[in-house]
């Protein structure tokens, strides 16, 4: 069975409080939820975790690779823009990722823009609030299918 895990950087917690105009109106727990229904439907084993811990982001990836985890959804919220660890630990373990992202960092300020993952993710979703999960797990779906 494949094994998808999604992991949520600091501040992800707030989501549908924090600047609901930037992120939208949903919680974390909601867009989860929704990420484990279509998961089941489709056969696949799916964990969760966020953290405003660098540390404890870097530990999920190295247990992930020690747990066989086949596939990485990853919102790294803020450490996008600093965490050369989170970086080091993603290629250290050589598990596919998808970087997404609620809002259209491009198009935001200049120190948002820069991204420490894209040029090692399998692809990056941008801009689609809680629906990108939603569109990173649909991806992983689609490669697994003959």
């Amino acid at each position: 069975m494949t094994h998808v895990l999604v992991i949520n950087g600091p501040n992800l917690n707030l989501l549908g409080e924090r600047e609901p105009g930037q992120y939208g109106q949903r919680s974390l727990q909601s867009i989860e939820q929704d990420l484990a229904d279509l998961a089941e439907a489709c056969g696949l084993t799916l964990n969760s975790l966020q953290s405003n811990s660098e540390g404890e982001l870097v530990d999920a990836v190295q247990q992930a690779g020690r747990d066989g985890v086949d596939y990485i959804i990853l919102n790294p919220a803020a450490y996008t823009h600093s965490s050369i660890a989170l970086r080091d630990a993603l290629l250290a373990v050589k598990i596919p990722f998808i970087e997404v992202h609620l809002s259209a960092v491009s198009a935001r300020e200049p120190f948002r823009q820069v991204t420490y993952f894209a040029d090692i993710a399998e692809g990056v979703i941008s801009g689609f609030r809680g629906e990108g999960y939603l569109l990173a797990l649909q991806a992983i779906i689609n490669r697994l299918e003959p």
